[in-house]
Formats: C-alpha cells, sequence, structure tokens
C-alpha cells in the first residue's frame, strides 16, 4: 500500500511538473520575443547612427565617364576659428590659424541639372558664391578639429552640403580637398 500511495504522489508531482514547465515556457517564449524586438529596434537605431546623414539611401554610384572635375581658381587660404590656449604662465591666449589648401568639385556630367549650372563656365560664373560657402563653412572650425578628422571627411561633407544648397541640386556630388597646410599667425 505504501509503494502504491507513493507512486501516486510522485505521479502527481510529476503532472504538477509538466504543467507549470509548460506555463513556464509560454511566458518565457513571449518575453523572448519581446527582447528579441528590443534588440533589433536597438540594432537599427545604432546603425542609423554609424551613417552620415543621407548615406541612408543608397546613391547611384557615378561612372567615371560621367564625371567632370571643377577645380575653383587658385589656392585659397581660410582663417579658421580662433583657438584660445593657455601659456606656460598660465595666460589664455588666442591664436588665429589658417587653412591653405585646393578645393575642387566632381561634376556628374549625366544629371539633369548640368546642362544649366554644370558647364565650366556656368560654375565659375558663381565662383565667388561658392568661394564664400567654403569660406563660411572652415571659419566654424579650429585647427584641432581639422586634424582631428581623418581625411577631413566631416568639413568635405559640410562644404559639398553648403555648395548643394547653393544650386538646390546634387549634380555636384564630391568635394576634393588637396595641398592641405596649415598656418599661425
Amino acid at each position: 500500500m505504501k509503494k502504491n500511495l507513493l507512486s501516486v504522489i510522485i505521479l502527481a508531482l510529476l503532472i504538477v511538473n509538466i504543467a507549470l514547465t509548460a506555463v513556464m515556457m509560454f511566458n518565457v517564449t513571449s518575453t523572448n520575443k519581446k527582447v528579441a524586438n528590443l534588440i533589433g529596434n536597438i540594432a537599427t537605431v545604432m546603425n542609423l547612427e554609424l551613417t552620415t546623414p543621407g548615406e541612408a539611401e543608397q546613391k547611384p554610384e557615378i561612372s567615371p565617364a560621367d564625371t567632370e572635375v571643377y577645380s575653383v581658381a587658385g589656392s585659397m587660404t581660410l582663417a579658421l576659428a580662433p583657438e584660445t590656449t593657455v601659456d606656460s604662465n598660465g595666460k589664455s591666449v588666442t591664436k588665429q590659424n589658417y587653412l591653405m589648401c585646393n578645393v575642387s568639385f566632381s561634376v556628374n556630367t549625366k544629371h539633369e541639372d548640368y546642362k544649366t549650372y554644370g558647364s565650366a563656365e556656368a560654375l565659375a560664373n558663381r565662383e565667388a558664391l561658392i568661394k564664400d560657402a567654403i569660406s563660411s563653412v572652415v571659419s566654424k572650425h579650429t585647427l584641432s578639429e581639422l586634424q582631428a578628422d581623418p581625411g577631413m571627411e566631416g568639413l568635405k561633407a559640410e562644404i559639398l552640403q553648403a555648395v548643394q544648397g547653393i544650386y538646390q541640386s546634387d549634380f555636384i556630388y564630391k568635394v576634393l580637398v588637396s595641398d592641405v597646410k596649415f598656418a599661425a599667425q
């Protein structure tokens, strides 16, 4: 009789264990789906933060045959934002630094606005506006900011955005900065 009663208790505990395991499995599965969604959303947000604005949308690749390079006339000497440092005596010293460089643009010859704005003559007619836009973008940055930016990619992106704003078009699709030299006063 004892063995029979003990078998019945074990069987009852086994059935309760199976029932509780099933309940726990349904709860964990729904929570697991919610956590997977949350992680997916976080990954999406982090991926958006790793790309620069406008880079998320795929732009068609422009072939070298469809590209014309326009160089802004002459080397440009641009004043950077003043930088305040502390000298060995503890006094604040403001330094004016300069950026000397050549700026060129890659122009898409197949773009619909190229005929209107993209020819060398049309770009040369608006060169003063272009130089002003470049100067206003560069003057917002300090020497240490530009030296910390590898390849000056951030500055190039800002210049590109400013120049595209002048024309209200993206037929200019890349900014090239060469012969970069820094000077201090």
